[in-house]
């Protein structure tokens, strides 16, 4: 455990050499970063492949696409993200130079989740290094395959000393959170969301948490029922229902549940064939732990669609619940898993109610032709994200912060705003030693008599 502790240390070294600073190095350590899953891109998608049974087209446009793009932008815009930014004078300031520079933080930690075990390490660290920073990586033990392949592969591109990856499991990470970061980016449970939190507090450390939650999907009369439920049941079924941001739930009126679930079903055939055991491109569930407690998940629900599974391969059909109680087990957790429930609502009034009388959700999906009802649904609603007449695809446009309120997160990251959570932005004032006459009102003795008009 010693070992963790030397390998902290080394990175503040590392860092406090200052070799990570000068924007050339940056860029080189991030295009090396971008080589190395050009060479590399047969054992990524193997481990992918072997953790969650991803085929190729998925694990490179589920996962490898996202770090790619992450890396191309952060590799033409990082002269731009770290130039001085000149802002507004006072009245008292218009001699001097006032701006705000960004700084790297120093060392900061980087725990990644087994969902998409490869980008959702890989995107936070492009931000960490194009801000300047030493990273410590965690994967996550969950998905054993893309961590030790990432312990493997970062060390053979990137500097060993800023960018180090710590394997293992809870113990580790729990040692590791007794170290002193300058920041931490965690993505994964609300409950671990919460010790990371309490572990960083003991350091005054900030933290960005990347947490989950139920993101509801509101389906309204007005629209056309089979592109909706073709977007719903890609964005629910992809990676087997394991994505943060799918859709967890269905909101409808009840005169339209019936078409709803004929159209999921008509998608999910479209996208799997009769059985998605078969289908190359249909996941299974991380593990055994995950599975059985999704398949509890199902018990004593009406099942309109699939609800069978197989605890030797981790699989779990594509499963439609109907007339779902709130109260039930499935609507009082996240559900990660195959299986969507269809939740009656008479009116949107009462839906945008049941939403807000729970936790803040990290995605809310709406759909409807009536942009009153979308406007509505952001007006009176609060979510991370939200997205109208589709589901997840917010998350692939790097100008849009992706991060979570409240129970689902705080803070966020992509893009530019990956830059700016691993950075300090520091307030700088420059004025002269000259002209201090202006200034002579400042310094006592203060007048006797004065007006305050």
């Amino acid at each position: 455990m010693s070992k963790i502790s030397d390998v902290v240390k080394r990175a503040r070294a590392a860092f406090n050499s200052g070799r990570s600073r000068p924007l050339q190095f940056r860029t080189q350590q991030l295009e090396a970063l971008r080589r190395m899953i050009r060479e590399r891109e047969q054992d990524i998608a193997g481990a992918l492949a072997a953790d969650l049974h991803k085929n190729e087209w998925n694990a490179y446009h589920e996962e490898v696409a996202y770090a790619v793009e992450e890396l191309e932008n952060a590799i033409k815009k990082l002269p731009e993200w770290a130039e001085d930014k000149p802002v507004e004078k006072t009245p008292q300031s218009q001699q001097d130079e006032t701006f705000i520079h960004s700084e790297p933080l120093g060392v900061v930690l980087v725990i990644g989740t087994w969902n998409y075990p490869f980008t959702l390490v890989v995107q936070p660290m492009v931000g960490a290094i194009a801000a300047g920073n030493a990273v410590v990586l965690k994967p996550s033990e969950v998905s054993e395959n893309m961590a030790s392949l990432l312990a493997t592969i970062i060390p053979q591109y990137l500097d060993k000393d800023l960018y180090p990856v710590i394997s293992g499991g809870v113990p580790e990470t729990t040692e590791l959170l007794k170290e002193r970061f300058d920041h931490i980016l965690y993505t994964g449970s609300t409950a671990v969301g919460k010790i990371i939190m309490t572990a960083a507090a003991k350091h005054l450390t900030p933290v960005t948490l990347e947490l989950g939650g139920k993101s509801p999907c509101y389906v309204d009369k007005d629209c056309d029922l089979e592109v909706a439920c073709r977007r719903i049941a890609w964005g629910k079924f992809m990676n087997s229902g394991q994505t943060c941001v799918a859709p967890d739930y269905i909101l409808c009126d009840p005169s339209i549940q019936k078409q709803i679930v004929e159209n999921l079903k008509k998608s999910v055939k479209e996208f799997y064939g009769d059985d998605a055991r078969k289908s190359r491109d249909y996941g299974r569930i991380i593990s055994v732990q995950h599975f059985q407690r999704v398949m509890g998940l199902i018990e004593g629900q009406k099942v309109a669609y699939g609800g069978t599974g197989d605890a030797t391969t981790r699989y779990i059909a594509p499963t439609i619940l109907t007339d779902v109680d709130p109260q039930s087990p499935v609507m009082q957790e996240e559900i990660f898993g195959p299986v969507m429930p269809i939740v009656c609502v008479r009116s949107l009034e009462e839906a945008v109610q049941f939403i807000t009388q729970r936790e803040k959700p990290l995605a809310l999906y709406v759909f409807s032709n009536d942009s009153k009802v979308v406007k509505r649904m952001i007006a009176e609603t609060s979510s991370g994200g939200m997205v109208a007449n589709d589901v997840i695809v917010h998350v692939s446009v790097n100008s849009l912060p992706f991060g979570g309120v409240g129970a689902s997160g705080m803070g966020s990251y992509h893009g530019r705003k990956s830059f700016e959570t691993f950075s300090h932005r520091r307030s700088c004032l420059l004025r002269s030693l000259l002209n201090d006459e202006v200034y002579k009102a400042r310094y006592p003795p203060s007048p006797t008599k004065m007006t305050w008009h």
